[in-house]
């Protein structure tokens, strides 16, 4: 498999529209500003990538005004990256100042303006101490800030056909390096050598990095979904998963696959059977005027031919994109319409066999013809390595 060359990053032209988009909807509800603090956000709008937010250590700060471009309050180790982004207002500080890391160049930005927009919604969270916020909310009296979570979930909700290809790109690296996995997953080998070797195949095959891989494998199936490995080796009539989101510039693929190995045990097999045909009912459905309800439901149907108990799961799949995970969810909670170009998990799970259980997942983009799938779709039935 050939894997297509594409650029990295993207022209300004890409963040101007994203920062129109913002300012247009923040006219609409009366917002003079957005003041964002994660990661995902931040590089959304000004294209800033940096493994520096795993440090907990400093906090950083974008500000998207009602016109022209957003200004970076950010710590001074950070502005040389800053600088090669579009953004013009760089203001910076030496970090860490654990007495004022920021907050006195977020309160003279801030002292002019009324209403403010920050993320207080699901999925989001205050990337500062709990004490920075109530000095500046303090030194701020005058100021309302106003939930903005809807309005930025949303614009990113909704891909740009330079960000899909991007997502594409690392779905076709994922999808070759599971077709790599029966050549070091075999019966007599620990789950954690056949952590170690995906990760070393995504690498050669291009990726970014694998900062997310979970799997099982057991006898007939797993239990859950979610594990680190241990060094129990593969037996024959096991059931292994692996899940993995890797990245590439920024943007991640999300889905997994399943074998058996050396033999498919029956109950297995019809697991797999629905699940299949429950994702192909959610990618027929992603279409625009439907739901996220709607695929919840259509994938929900199938899965009750085998597993009526409804599960515990929660939901059957999420937006992607920046994020692993990322709104909406396909849940019976969830009634976003879906939209040409969203980028979607369909992630139906079931319950089977003594405690057991089977995921299967595949990622796909929202088009007028249904789901377009980025990742390479399973294999109808379940392989067997």
């Amino acid at each position: 498999m050939t894997l297509t060359s594409i650029s990295r990053g993207f022209p300004e032209a890409e963040f101007v529209a994203r920062t129109a988009r913002a300012q247009t909807s923040m006219a609409h509800v009366g917002l003079d500003g957005i003041l964002l603090m994660t990661e995902a956000e931040v590089q959304y709008f000004t294209g800033f990538q940096t493994l520096f937010w795993q440090s907990p250590t400093r906090p950083w700060f974008v500000y998207i005004p009602a016109s022209g471009k957003p200004i970076a309050i950010i710590p001074e180790i950070g502005a040389s990256l800053m600088q090669r982004s579009w953004l013009d207002d760089i203001r910076t500080w030496a970090a860490p100042a654990p007495d004022d890391d920021g907050i006195s160049l977020l309160t003279d930005l801030l002292l002019s303006q009324s209403v403010v927009g920050v993320m207080k919604g699901h999925e989001t969270q205050l990337r500062m101490p709990l004490g920075d916020w109530e000095r500046l909310m303090a030194a701020l009296p005058a100021l309302e800030f106003k939930d903005a979570t809807g309005l930025v979930q949303g614009l990113r909700m909704v891909k740009s056909e330079a960000e899909i290809e991007k997502i594409e790109h690392i779905c076709a690296i994922g999808s070759e390096t599971f077709a790599q996995v029966p050549q070091f997953a075999r019966a007599g080998v620990p789950l954690d050598d056949v952590f170690r070797e995906f990760r070393r195949e995504a690498l050669a095959q291009g990726a970014d990095g694998a900062p997310y891989l979970v799997g099982a494998s057991s006898q007939g199936g797993y239990a859950d979904v979610i594990s680190p490995p241990d060094t129990t080796p593969l037996t024959h009539g096991d059931v292994l998963m692996l899940d993995t989101g890797l990245v590439w510039d920024g943007y991640h693929c999300d889905f997994d696959r399943n074998w058996a190995i050396g033999k498919a045990h029956d109950a297995a097999k019809q697991a797999y059977d629905v699940l299949w045909r429950a994702t192909q009912a959610g990618i027929e459905a992603a279409r625009p005027g439907n739901t996220c309800r709607d695929l919840f439901d259509v994938m929900s149907r199938i899965i009750a031919t085998l597993d009526d108990s409804g599960g515990d799961i929660g939901r059957l799949g999420h937006g992607l994109g920046l994020q692993l995970t990322e709104q909406p969810s396909h849940a019976a909670f969830d009634t976003t319409q879906l939209t040409e170009n969203m980028v979607l998990t369909l992630e139906p799970s079931l319950s089977y066999g003594d405690g057991l259980m089977m995921v299967h997942e595949e990622n796909i983009v929202v088009t007028q013809q249904g789901g377009r799938l980025l990742s390479t779709r399973a294999a109808v039935e379940l392989p067997v390595i």
